[in-house]
């Protein structure tokens, strides 16, 4: 066994020593991609000098580099894909690729990663754009500091920034992303870490979850999406240290979650969003240490949702802090910090000694009649909702921060 390894790194040793560097420029015996990529061998580097090279269907079927010097465009003229790898082991580095097709068949992307492994896709800009990068099937990828700018302006005739489709183990991180329909779509893509991103001004999500398990999402940044980021049917996902900011819209909220289980939601900013957090359906969730910041509702939990802790977290100026819409309560709600609390603390231990009730009934009545949020700021309100504090008849009795903060939590 150990004969066999060794000559397999002699023979991997050979093929990299024998790697060279094929030159493409419009003045240059090789003049287009596709040419350069036929006459190269594996493991060999394909430098791209500046320039516009009018090309798309570019296939590359070996492990190769392909690097541009200066951001050499890649023109496809809106007649299809512009690039597929289907090969382990490519490298894309430092092209500006424009003008991919449109179809409402084949979702055309500017660069398409199919059944392919140790792939990594970086310092690409990418404009004028169906789907921006697509991965199909691939896995132990890596997607670093790229540029995503479409101009989408409906759903229907848009495609998503970057996709994962049945991947795994993709590292997606320092991109930028905007103008797109989803900003970063996942479908059946687990153990994938998506981290330091921005995803703003797109037409439905800046993140999308589907059907993916274990993954995990930190320091990004959702600004006005149409919605920041939805989690659906998935489990085991790890939410941290993310904004949420400035997502606006009758349907709009910082974060969609839709038959989440067993998930981490820690150390986030939901600031200025219709809704902060819309839950609905999800079970067994660790909410801890999240600002919640002059948002409509911080929290909407719209039923089935069973088991979660809700703890060490600032609500901050919302309209509504949290909207309920069952008379059953099976979550914990402990050592919040509310700016609503008018309670007291006599032993200055920092824990207020009268319990918060977060869900006022005013809220309730939003809920069932929408048109009733002109008399927000009404003195009519506040009576209605200190008798309902007083004695609960519409919402949970049990829904209470027996432990309210009388500081901000810190962390």
């Amino acid at each position: 066994m150990k004969t066999l390894i060794i000559i397999f790194s002699v023979i991997l040793m050979t093929s990299y020593t024998h790697a060279s560097q094929i030159e493409v420029c419009n003045t240059c015996p090789i003049s287009t991609l596709k040419e350069a990529i036929a006459q190269a061998k594996d493991f060999d580097t394909v430098f791209v000098k500046k320039g516009t090279y009018k090309e798309y269907d570019i296939l590359v079927n070996k492990p190769l580099t392909i690097i541009g010097e200066n951001y050499p465009v890649i023109d496809g003229e809106l007649k299809g894909e512009v690039i597929t790898i289907t090969s382990d082991n490519v490298t894309i580095d430092g092209l500006f690729i424009i003008n991919v097709g449109t179809s409402y068949t084949e979702d055309y992307a500017a660069i398409r990663v199919k059944k392919s492994k140790h792939f990594v896709i970086q310092n690409v800009v990418l404009e004028k754009l169906f789907f921006g990068i697509y991965l199909e099937k691939s896995s132990y990828g890596k997607v670093y500091h790229n540029k995503i700018i479409g101009d989408a302006v409906e759903e229907y005739n848009s495609g998503n920034g970057i996709q994962l489709w049945y991947s795994n183990h993709i590292e997606i991180e320092h991109n930028y992303v905007e103008h797109v329909r989803d900003g970063i779509y996942l479908e059946f893509s687990d153990d994938c870490i998506i981290k330091n991103n921005i995803s703003a001004e797109n037409l439905r999500y800046g993140l999308h979850f589907m059907f993916s398990n274990d993954d995990i999402y930190q320091d990004n940044t959702f600004e006005n999406n149409g919605a920041g980021v939805a989690v659906m049917f998935s489990k085991k996902i790890k939410m941290l240290n993310n904004t949420f900011k400035e997502n606006w819209g009758t349907a709009s909220y910082g974060m969609l979650l839709k038959e989440i289980n067993d998930a981490e939601i820690i150390g986030n900013t939901f600031e200025e969003n219709t809704i902060g957090i819309n839950i609905e359906g999800s079970n067994r969730m660790v909410y801890k240490n999240n600002n919640f910041i002059n948002n409509g509702w911080a929290i909407k939990v719209r039923g089935a949702c069973y088991t979660n802790l809700f703890i060490e977290n600032n609500f901050l100026y919302n309209s509504f802090d949290i909207s309920y819409n069952s008379k059953v309560n099976d979550n914990v709600f402990d050592r919040n910090y509310w700016s609503n609390y008018t309670g007291y603390d006599l032993d200055k231990d920092g824990v207020g000694d009268v319990p918060y009730r977060p869900v006022k009934l005013f809220s309730y009545i939003v809920n069932r009649t929408p048109e009733t949020i002109i008399l927000l700021r009404s003195l009519f309100i506040d009576i209605i909702d200190f008798s309902e504090k007083v004695s609960p008849v519409f919402t949970p009795d049990n829904l209470l921060d027996n432990n309210p903060l009388i500081k901000k939590v810190q962390w």
